[in-house]
Protein backbone atom coordinates (compact mmCIF):
# COMPACT_ATOMS: atom_id res chain seq x y z
CA UNK A 1 0.00 0.00 0.00
CA UNK A 2 3.05 2.07 -0.16
CA UNK A 3 2.17 3.52 -3.33
CA UNK A 4 -1.14 5.31 -2.28
CA UNK A 5 0.44 6.90 0.76
CA UNK A 6 3.61 7.97 -1.45
CA UNK A 7 0.29 9.30 -4.00
CA UNK A 8 -1.21 11.06 -1.21
CA UNK A 9 2.30 12.42 0.27
CA UNK A 10 3.32 13.76 -3.15
CA UNK A 11 -0.50 15.33 -4.49
CA UNK A 12 -2.74 16.08 -1.31
CA UNK A 13 -1.95 19.39 1.32
CA UNK A 14 -0.32 18.32 4.27
CA UNK A 15 -2.84 19.13 6.76
CA UNK A 16 -3.75 15.73 8.18
CA UNK A 17 -0.39 14.53 8.00
CA UNK A 18 0.45 10.98 6.54
CA UNK A 19 -2.88 8.54 6.88
CA UNK A 20 -2.43 5.30 8.44
CA UNK A 21 -4.37 3.39 6.44
CA UNK A 22 -6.05 3.47 2.97
CA UNK A 23 -9.20 2.21 3.15
CA UNK A 24 -10.95 0.20 -0.22
CA UNK A 25 -14.64 -1.01 0.92
CA UNK A 26 -16.98 -1.25 3.99
CA UNK A 27 -19.96 -3.28 5.30
CA UNK A 28 -22.05 -1.54 8.45
CA UNK A 29 -19.16 -1.74 10.80
CA UNK A 30 -16.19 -3.41 9.17
CA UNK A 31 -13.86 -1.91 6.66
CA UNK A 32 -11.12 -3.43 4.46
CA UNK A 33 -8.02 -2.10 2.87
CA UNK A 34 -6.49 -2.14 -0.25
CA UNK A 35 -4.70 -5.03 0.64
CA UNK A 36 -7.75 -6.91 2.10
CA UNK A 37 -7.68 -6.50 5.62
CA UNK A 38 -10.87 -6.47 7.69
CA UNK A 39 -11.53 -3.97 10.55
CA UNK A 40 -14.09 -3.26 12.60
CA UNK A 41 -14.55 0.53 12.64
CA UNK A 42 -15.49 2.32 15.85
CA UNK A 43 -15.05 5.59 14.76
CA UNK A 44 -17.03 6.03 11.85
CA UNK A 45 -15.73 8.36 10.06
CA UNK A 46 -15.67 10.55 13.20
CA UNK A 47 -19.26 9.88 14.10
CA UNK A 48 -20.33 10.40 10.43
CA UNK A 49 -21.27 6.81 9.38
CA UNK A 50 -24.44 6.61 11.67
CA UNK A 51 -25.67 3.47 9.15
CA UNK A 52 -22.71 2.23 8.73
CA UNK A 53 -20.69 1.32 5.43
CA UNK A 54 -22.87 0.78 2.12
CA UNK A 55 -26.52 0.57 3.70
CA UNK A 56 -28.85 -0.34 1.29
CA UNK A 57 -31.50 2.37 2.28
CA UNK A 58 -29.10 5.09 1.67
CA UNK A 59 -27.48 3.40 -0.95
CA UNK A 60 -30.69 3.20 -2.28
CA UNK A 61 -32.11 7.14 -1.59
CA UNK A 62 -28.66 8.72 -2.84
CA UNK A 63 -28.89 6.43 -6.34
CA UNK A 64 -32.37 7.06 -6.64
CA UNK A 65 -31.82 11.10 -6.04
CA UNK A 66 -28.74 11.38 -8.34
CA UNK A 67 -30.41 9.89 -11.03
CA UNK A 68 -33.80 12.08 -10.74
CA UNK A 69 -32.17 15.66 -9.59
CA UNK A 70 -28.82 16.41 -8.67
CA UNK A 71 -28.05 19.88 -7.69
CA UNK A 72 -30.42 23.07 -7.97
CA UNK A 73 -28.56 25.60 -6.07
CA UNK A 74 -30.35 28.15 -4.13
CA UNK A 75 -32.18 29.27 -6.86
CA UNK A 76 -35.08 26.81 -6.49
CA UNK A 77 -36.58 24.48 -4.28
CA UNK A 78 -36.73 20.69 -4.49
CA UNK A 79 -38.93 18.00 -2.75
CA UNK A 80 -35.93 16.67 -0.32
CA UNK A 81 -35.07 19.65 0.88
CA UNK A 82 -38.73 20.87 2.24
CA UNK A 83 -39.23 17.17 3.30
CA UNK A 84 -35.86 16.79 5.51
CA UNK A 85 -36.02 20.63 6.73
CA UNK A 86 -40.08 19.95 8.32
CA UNK A 87 -38.87 16.62 9.82
CA UNK A 88 -36.35 18.30 11.54
CA UNK A 89 -38.47 21.03 12.80
CA UNK A 90 -41.09 18.23 13.91
CA UNK A 91 -38.14 16.92 15.87
CA UNK A 92 -37.35 19.75 17.57
CA UNK A 93 -41.32 20.07 18.16
CA UNK A 94 -40.77 23.96 18.30
CA UNK A 95 -41.23 26.62 16.02
CA UNK A 96 -38.13 27.23 14.06
CA UNK A 97 -36.59 27.32 10.26
CA UNK A 98 -33.48 25.60 8.88
CA UNK A 99 -30.29 26.90 7.15
CA UNK A 100 -28.86 24.04 5.27
CA UNK A 101 -24.77 24.07 4.51
CA UNK A 102 -22.35 21.29 3.94
CA UNK A 103 -20.85 20.95 7.32
CA UNK A 104 -20.24 21.29 10.93
CA UNK A 105 -18.08 24.45 10.41
CA UNK A 106 -20.54 26.18 8.12
CA UNK A 107 -22.80 25.79 10.62
CA UNK A 108 -20.88 27.09 12.89
CA UNK A 109 -20.35 29.89 10.84
CA UNK A 110 -24.44 30.55 10.00
CA UNK A 111 -24.88 30.78 13.71
CA UNK A 112 -21.85 33.25 13.92
CA UNK A 113 -23.35 35.49 11.75
CA UNK A 114 -26.66 34.84 13.68
CA UNK A 115 -25.56 36.15 17.25
CA UNK A 116 -24.05 39.12 15.17
CA UNK A 117 -27.06 40.09 13.94
CA UNK A 118 -28.51 40.61 18.26
CA UNK A 119 -26.14 43.91 17.64
CA UNK A 120 -23.88 42.04 20.90
CA UNK A 121 -20.57 40.51 19.58
CA UNK A 122 -19.56 38.83 23.04
CA UNK A 123 -19.61 34.94 22.54
CA UNK A 124 -18.80 32.91 25.21
CA UNK A 125 -17.47 29.44 24.68
CA UNK A 126 -15.88 26.56 26.76
CA UNK A 127 -11.91 25.30 26.92
CA UNK A 128 -11.58 22.40 24.80
CA UNK A 129 -14.62 22.78 22.67
CA UNK A 130 -14.28 22.07 18.74
CA UNK A 131 -16.99 24.16 16.47
CA UNK A 132 -14.99 23.83 13.13
CA UNK A 133 -11.54 25.26 11.23
CA UNK A 134 -13.01 27.76 9.32
CA UNK A 135 -11.53 31.22 10.87
CA UNK A 136 -15.14 31.93 12.27
CA UNK A 137 -15.71 28.58 13.80
CA UNK A 138 -11.67 28.23 14.85
CA UNK A 139 -12.39 32.11 16.64
CA UNK A 140 -15.07 29.73 18.95
CA UNK A 141 -12.84 26.91 19.86
CA UNK A 142 -11.28 26.78 22.71
CA UNK A 143 -7.89 24.78 21.85
CA UNK A 144 -5.12 27.28 21.84
CA UNK A 145 -2.73 25.25 19.27
CA UNK A 146 -5.63 24.74 16.77
CA UNK A 147 -5.96 28.55 16.38
CA UNK A 148 -2.62 30.09 16.96
CA UNK A 149 -1.43 29.81 13.79
CA UNK A 150 -3.83 32.03 12.14
CA UNK A 151 -4.30 34.79 14.96
CA UNK A 152 -6.36 37.42 15.00
CA UNK A 153 -8.95 35.74 14.63
CA UNK A 154 -12.82 37.04 15.64
CA UNK A 155 -12.50 39.60 18.63
CA UNK A 156 -14.35 39.33 22.19
CA UNK A 157 -14.83 35.70 22.94
CA UNK A 158 -14.38 34.09 26.29
CA UNK A 159 -13.10 31.03 27.33
CA UNK A 160 -14.27 29.37 30.57
CA UNK A 161 -14.08 25.82 31.99
CA UNK A 162 -16.68 23.32 31.33
CA UNK A 163 -19.35 22.59 34.28
CA UNK A 164 -17.94 25.06 35.57
CA UNK A 165 -21.43 27.37 37.25
CA UNK A 166 -19.80 30.64 38.58
CA UNK A 167 -17.25 31.22 35.60
CA UNK A 168 -20.58 30.58 33.19
CA UNK A 169 -22.49 33.09 35.48
CA UNK A 170 -19.87 35.80 35.53
CA UNK A 171 -18.88 35.67 31.83
CA UNK A 172 -22.43 35.75 30.39
CA UNK A 173 -23.64 39.08 30.78
CA UNK A 174 -26.64 41.86 29.22
CA UNK A 175 -23.34 42.18 26.74
CA UNK A 176 -23.38 38.48 25.72
CA UNK A 177 -24.33 37.66 21.83
CA UNK A 178 -24.15 34.26 22.24
CA UNK A 179 -22.87 31.32 24.43
CA UNK A 180 -21.14 28.57 22.59
CA UNK A 181 -21.57 24.93 24.41
CA UNK A 182 -21.39 21.39 22.89
CA UNK A 183 -23.44 18.76 25.74
CA UNK A 184 -20.57 16.49 24.96
CA UNK A 185 -17.55 18.08 23.97
CA UNK A 186 -16.26 15.18 21.75
CA UNK A 187 -12.62 17.16 20.37
CA UNK A 188 -12.04 17.79 23.77
CA UNK A 189 -11.60 14.38 25.43
CA UNK A 190 -15.89 13.35 25.38
CA UNK A 191 -16.54 15.24 28.50
CA UNK A 192 -20.35 15.87 29.02
CA UNK A 193 -21.70 18.89 30.18
CA UNK A 194 -24.08 18.23 33.18
CA UNK A 195 -27.65 18.55 33.65
CA UNK A 196 -27.76 20.99 35.97
CA UNK A 197 -24.74 23.09 34.19
CA UNK A 198 -27.17 23.04 30.43
CA UNK A 199 -30.26 24.37 32.28
CA UNK A 200 -28.49 26.82 33.85
CA UNK A 201 -27.08 28.11 30.69
CA UNK A 202 -30.43 27.70 29.45
CA UNK A 203 -31.61 30.04 32.36
CA UNK A 204 -29.44 32.68 31.95
CA UNK A 205 -29.62 33.20 28.39
CA UNK A 206 -33.09 33.71 28.86
CA UNK A 207 -32.29 36.32 31.78
CA UNK A 208 -29.30 38.26 29.69
CA UNK A 209 -31.39 37.90 26.21
CA UNK A 210 -28.12 35.70 25.10
CA UNK A 211 -28.48 33.04 22.35
CA UNK A 212 -28.03 29.85 23.53
CA UNK A 213 -25.97 27.78 20.31
CA UNK A 214 -26.17 24.06 21.20
CA UNK A 215 -23.23 22.44 18.66
CA UNK A 216 -24.56 18.91 17.92
CA UNK A 217 -22.57 18.29 14.90
CA UNK A 218 -20.93 15.34 16.99
CA UNK A 219 -23.82 14.23 19.22
CA UNK A 220 -26.94 14.80 17.30
CA UNK A 221 -29.49 12.29 14.96
CA UNK A 222 -29.53 9.35 18.02
CA UNK A 223 -25.90 9.08 18.79
CA UNK A 224 -26.47 9.72 22.36
CA UNK A 225 -29.58 7.69 22.83
CA UNK A 226 -32.07 10.36 22.35
CA UNK A 227 -32.44 12.05 18.93
CA UNK A 228 -30.32 15.51 20.28
CA UNK A 229 -28.37 15.25 23.60
CA UNK A 230 -29.61 18.37 24.74
CA UNK A 231 -33.06 17.18 25.05
CA UNK A 232 -32.00 15.10 28.18
CA UNK A 233 -31.71 17.87 29.97
CA UNK A 234 -35.11 19.03 29.33
CA UNK A 235 -34.15 22.61 27.79
CA UNK A 236 -34.61 24.13 24.24
CA UNK A 237 -31.58 25.99 22.63
CA UNK A 238 -31.69 29.09 20.46
CA UNK A 239 -29.67 27.85 18.07
CA UNK A 240 -29.44 24.24 17.42
CA UNK A 241 -26.11 22.61 14.87
CA UNK A 242 -26.20 19.36 13.64
CA UNK A 243 -23.89 17.98 10.61
CA UNK A 244 -21.79 14.59 10.79
CA UNK A 245 -23.89 11.51 11.65
CA UNK A 246 -27.23 13.62 9.71
CA UNK A 247 -25.87 12.73 6.54
CA UNK A 248 -24.81 9.22 7.20
CA UNK A 249 -21.36 9.56 5.03
CA UNK A 250 -22.68 12.48 2.40
CA UNK A 251 -21.84 16.08 3.51
CA UNK A 252 -24.87 18.51 4.68
CA UNK A 253 -25.06 20.69 7.61
CA UNK A 254 -27.94 22.22 9.53
CA UNK A 255 -28.11 25.53 11.34
CA UNK A 256 -31.66 25.65 12.80
CA UNK A 257 -33.17 28.88 14.70
CA UNK A 258 -36.27 29.20 17.08
CA UNK A 259 -38.23 31.49 17.69
CA UNK A 260 -36.91 35.12 17.55
CA UNK A 261 -33.52 33.90 16.52
CA UNK A 262 -34.84 32.08 13.39
CA UNK A 263 -35.82 35.41 11.79
CA UNK A 264 -32.47 37.33 12.65
CA UNK A 265 -30.44 36.36 9.06
CA UNK A 266 -32.42 37.96 6.20
CA UNK A 267 -32.42 37.44 2.30
CA UNK A 268 -28.77 38.40 0.96
CA UNK A 269 -27.29 37.93 4.64
CA UNK A 270 -26.21 34.33 4.17
CA UNK A 271 -26.13 31.83 1.85
CA UNK A 272 -24.42 28.66 -0.13
CA UNK A 273 -24.35 27.20 -3.44
CA UNK A 274 -24.46 23.55 -2.38
CA UNK A 275 -26.06 23.80 0.85
CA UNK A 276 -29.38 21.63 0.70
CA UNK A 277 -28.65 20.03 -2.11
CA UNK A 278 -30.95 17.31 -3.17
CA UNK A 279 -28.64 14.07 -2.87
CA UNK A 280 -27.26 15.17 0.34
CA UNK A 281 -30.93 16.03 1.64
CA UNK A 282 -31.94 12.59 0.10
CA UNK A 283 -29.61 10.43 2.03
CA UNK A 284 -30.50 12.83 5.46
CA UNK A 285 -34.08 11.74 4.74
CA UNK A 286 -32.45 8.18 4.69
CA UNK A 287 -30.84 8.04 7.99
CA UNK A 288 -33.82 10.04 9.66
CA UNK A 289 -36.17 7.24 8.08
CA UNK A 290 -33.57 4.01 9.53
CA UNK A 291 -33.33 5.94 12.75
CA UNK A 292 -36.81 5.60 13.34
CA UNK A 293 -37.78 2.38 11.98
CA UNK A 294 -34.47 0.06 13.34
CA UNK A 295 -34.95 2.28 16.58
CA UNK A 296 -31.27 3.19 16.57
CA UNK A 297 -31.31 6.05 19.67
CA UNK A 298 -32.57 2.75 21.93
CA UNK A 299 -29.80 0.65 20.24
CA UNK A 300 -27.37 3.55 20.85
CA UNK A 301 -28.03 2.74 24.81
CA UNK A 302 -27.45 -0.72 24.25
CA UNK A 303 -24.00 0.05 22.86
CA UNK A 304 -23.34 2.42 25.77
CA UNK A 305 -24.75 -0.24 28.30
CA UNK A 306 -22.50 -3.39 26.28
CA UNK A 307 -19.41 -1.59 26.21
CA UNK A 308 -19.71 -0.05 30.14
CA UNK A 309 -20.46 -3.56 31.24
CA UNK A 310 -17.26 -5.20 29.07
CA UNK A 311 -15.03 -2.48 30.82
CA UNK A 312 -15.69 -3.20 34.37
CA UNK A 313 -12.63 -3.00 36.66
CA UNK A 314 -10.51 -3.83 33.31
CA UNK A 315 -6.83 -2.80 34.54
CA UNK A 316 -5.33 0.57 32.54
CA UNK A 317 -8.93 2.55 32.84
CA UNK A 318 -9.91 5.15 35.41
CA UNK A 319 -13.93 5.57 33.77
CA UNK A 320 -16.06 5.04 30.65
CA UNK A 321 -17.48 9.00 30.31
CA UNK A 322 -19.72 10.26 27.30
CA UNK A 323 -23.41 8.79 26.90
CA UNK A 324 -25.11 6.26 23.84
CA UNK A 325 -22.89 5.10 21.13
CA UNK A 326 -19.92 8.54 22.03
CA UNK A 327 -17.84 7.34 24.67
CA UNK A 328 -14.73 8.39 26.09
CA UNK A 329 -12.12 5.42 27.68
CA UNK A 330 -10.18 7.02 30.17
CA UNK A 331 -6.70 5.71 30.78
CA UNK A 332 -4.37 5.59 33.43
CA UNK A 333 -1.59 6.73 31.34
CA UNK A 334 -1.15 9.07 28.41
CA UNK A 335 -0.58 6.19 26.13
CA UNK A 336 -3.91 6.85 23.86
CA UNK A 337 -1.90 7.17 20.70
CA UNK A 338 -0.08 3.70 21.60
CA UNK A 339 -3.51 2.19 21.97
CA UNK A 340 -4.83 3.15 18.54
CA UNK A 341 -1.74 2.35 16.85
CA UNK A 342 -2.01 -0.99 18.53
CA UNK A 343 -5.51 -1.40 18.36
CA UNK A 344 -4.94 -0.69 14.50
CA UNK A 345 -2.64 -3.47 14.32
CA UNK A 346 -4.85 -5.57 15.81
CA UNK A 347 -7.63 -5.16 13.80
CA UNK A 348 -9.75 -2.26 15.03
CA UNK A 349 -10.01 1.91 14.32
CA UNK A 350 -10.66 4.49 16.56
CA UNK A 351 -9.12 7.57 17.61
CA UNK A 352 -7.07 9.59 20.70
CA UNK A 353 -8.36 12.84 21.02
CA UNK A 354 -6.59 13.38 24.18
CA UNK A 355 -3.33 11.59 25.11
CA UNK A 356 -5.36 9.89 28.14
CA UNK A 357 -8.61 9.34 26.26
CA UNK A 358 -9.56 6.79 23.40
CA UNK A 359 -12.64 7.96 21.78
CA UNK A 360 -15.63 5.53 20.88
CA UNK A 361 -18.75 6.74 18.65
CA UNK A 362 -19.19 3.74 16.11
CA UNK A 363 -21.93 2.82 13.38
CA UNK A 364 -25.48 2.61 15.18
CA UNK A 365 -26.15 -0.05 12.96
CA UNK A 366 -23.63 -1.68 14.46
CA UNK A 367 -23.68 -5.29 14.71
CA UNK A 368 -23.41 -7.36 18.20
CA UNK A 369 -20.67 -9.49 17.00
CA UNK A 370 -18.99 -6.62 15.66
CA UNK A 371 -19.08 -4.84 18.42
CA UNK A 372 -18.50 -7.19 20.85
CA UNK A 373 -15.09 -8.10 18.41
CA UNK A 374 -14.27 -4.45 18.78
CA UNK A 375 -14.14 -4.61 21.99
CA UNK A 376 -12.18 -7.51 22.44
CA UNK A 377 -9.47 -5.88 20.51
CA UNK A 378 -9.91 -2.80 22.30
CA UNK A 379 -9.18 -4.37 25.77
CA UNK A 380 -5.98 -6.76 24.02
CA UNK A 381 -4.50 -3.35 23.28
CA UNK A 382 -4.95 -1.77 26.56
CA UNK A 383 -3.76 -4.12 28.12
CA UNK A 384 -0.64 -5.02 25.79
CA UNK A 385 0.23 -1.08 26.06
CA UNK A 386 0.39 -0.95 29.86
CA UNK A 387 2.07 -4.75 29.57
CA UNK A 388 5.43 -2.18 27.48
CA UNK A 389 5.07 0.55 29.57
CA UNK A 390 5.68 -2.01 32.93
Amino acid sequence: MSIYIDEWNSSVMATYGTPALVLAKGKNATVWDMGGRSYIDFLAGIAVNSLGHAHPKLVKAVSKQIATLGHTSNFAAHPQVLKLANRLIELTNSRARVFFCNSGAEANEAAIKISRRTGRTQIVSLNGSFHGRTTGALSVTGQPTKSEPFLPLLPDITFIEPNDLSALRSAVTNQTAALWLEPILGEGGVIPLTDEYLQAARDLCYKTGALLVIDEVQTGIARTGTMFAYEKAGILPDVLLLAKGLGGGLPIGACIGFGKAAELLTAGQHGTTFGGNPVSCAAANAVLDVVSKEDLMYRASVIERTFRDAFVDHPGITEIRGRGAMLGVVLTADVGADVVTKSRELGLITNSPLPNVVRIVPPLTISDSELEQGIAILKQAISQVAEAQS
